[in-house]
């Protein structure tokens, strides 16, 4: 018969082996994040003159899905989406981007992914742009995320007030190129840690590759037990930057330039994936914000077949390119159903085990029988187009989707647009006169889901 101790020793034994198997068979999660992507800015995607081998790899090992879309086609809204599993306007989070004068973040008090996951032992981290607050009431390490290392806000804004700009469009972004030095000498751009600001101004010819060394390194600390890193990359939005040694000097190639330059950045987390054997067990999400800023021509992406781009609710502002890998996860799939970020969370609640907290309503559904491949269909039927500011655009019901344009100035009616997608991929086919049944009925829906999330939403943090 084994002695008290040796019997608490075993016991104890068996308890941290449980522990360790139990944190084992719990998967690692990677959202991968960049800003101002367009749909057709990646080579898995139809792009002709951008190569991206290591995202197209992870289209190869795993999934395209080409109708996924984010809530809103500009930066804070649709951030705010992808973490909170909610259209923006149900976290007050929907009115435009946050400056740096801006009072108002995203409150601690809802539900993100970094907080579920940390619930479940998982460590966390974001490496990149925030942009849902500054203030120490809202960074990541306020809403679930252990550590922090990145832009606070957009990387074409100044610290404190965002005053003191150099010359803005496309012709202004040439300038910029030409002269790599002047992401120090002409931008006050903050780099945060955690709460405090470490670099001012930050050098953004290396943020992407500090950035992915940061999530590597946090990979080999943390290897060992389940973690969750986001990395929402600050560029290609505006303006674009690049190390000296990758950098191409022609501003005709500088989205180009910046485009592959992330996709090894990309490649390199999937070889520490590999090194640490971490790949079957880890999924890794690959998606931007909204689609490409046009005005900036070689600055600025490319829509492929979609209309229009960031800003607007046509395709192009809001359907984005998305790719995943991970266990369960069909190799060399695509996947034309509807879904989006608003979806991640609970699908990410599913995939690691635990139910997300009742009484915090979202919006967002689990898609992990889309993600698999095991549902044909998608259990997302409807989406609403909200603006850049937030105010209610759109539905779209099944492949029907409805414009309803106001006018900016006037007394002139509304624009009514109604399009199939299914047939009308570029919405150059307005329904609208020939449907007005279809028309009267998504109107009618459109405006009850709206009333619903405007009569239930909660409130942003503001500061005292």
């Amino acid at each position: 018969m084994k002695s008290p101790s040796r019997l608490l020793t075993a016991l104890l034994a068996a308890v941290l082996l449980s522990v360790g198997q139990l944190a084992a068979a719990k998967p690692n999660f990677i959202i991968i994040f960049t800003d101002d992507q367009g749909y057709g800015d990646l080579s898995c995607f139809g792009s002709k003159t951008i190569k991206t081998p290591n995202v197209d790899r992870i289209a190869k090992e795993g999934r395209k899905f080409t109708s996924f879309m984010v809530a809103s086609p500009v930066c804070t809204p649709s951030r705010a989406a992808l973490l909170t599993g909610c259209y923006p306007k149900r976290v007050g989070m929907h009115q435009h981007v946050l400056f740096p004068a801006s009072t108002k973040g995203l409150n601690a008090s809802e539900h993100t992914i970094a907080d579920h996951l940390k619930s479940q032992g998982y460590a966390t981290a974001c490496f990149g742009k925030w942009h849902l607050g500054h203030h120490k009431e809202v960074l990541p390490t306020s809403n679930g995320f252990d550590t922090y290392y990145g832009i606070p806000y957009s990387n074409d804004m100044n610290h404190p007030d965002n005053r003191g700009k150099p010359r803005g469009g496309w012709a202004g972004m040439d300038i910029l190129w030409n002269d790599p030095e002047s992401t120090l000498t002409k931008w006050k751009t903050p780099l945060f840690e955690d709460e405090k600001i470490v670099e001012l101004p930050v050098d953004q010819r290396t943020i992407t590759r500090r950035c992915t060394q940061k999530a590597i390194d946090f990979v080999k600390a943390n290897k060992d037990k389940p973690f969750f890193v986001y990395v929402p990359h600050s560029m290609p939005h505006i303006p674009l930057y690049v190390p000296d040694d990758v950098r191409d000097p022609d501003p005709k190639n500088a989205y180009i330039n910046t485009i592959e330059h992330i996709d090894t950045e990309v490649g390199r987390l999937l070889k520490t994936l590999d090194d640490l054997k971490l790949a079957d067990n880890t999924y890794v999400l690959y998606t931007t914000d909204n689609g490409p800023w046009l005005p900036f021509r070689h600055h600025g992406g490319s829509a492929g077949p979609l209309r229009e781009g960031k800003g607007t609710t046509f395709e192009g502002g809001q359907r984005v390119p998305c790719v995943m890998r991970g266990p369960g996860i069909p190799a060399g799939t695509v996947c034309d159903e509807l879904t989006g970020t608003i979806d991640v969370l609970p699908t990410i609640a599913a995939l690691s085990g635990k139910a997300l907290p009742k009484g915090k309503k979202i919006d967002g559904l689990d898609a992990s029988g889309l993600w698999k491949g095991t549902q044909k269909k998608s259990p997302r039927t409807e989406f609403l187009h909200y603006t850049s500011r937030g105010e209610i655009e759109g539905l779209r019901s099944e492949n029907w989707k409805i414009l309803v344009k106001k006018p900016r100035r006037g007394n002139a009616k509304p624009q009514v647009m109604l399009f199939n997608l299914a047939k009308d991929l570029g919405e150059q086919n307005n329904l609208a006169e020939s449907k007005p049944d279809v028309v009267k009925r998504l109107q009618a829906r459109m405006a009850e889901l709206d009333g619903e999330i405007t009569k239930n939403a909660r409130s942003p943090w503001h500061k005292e």
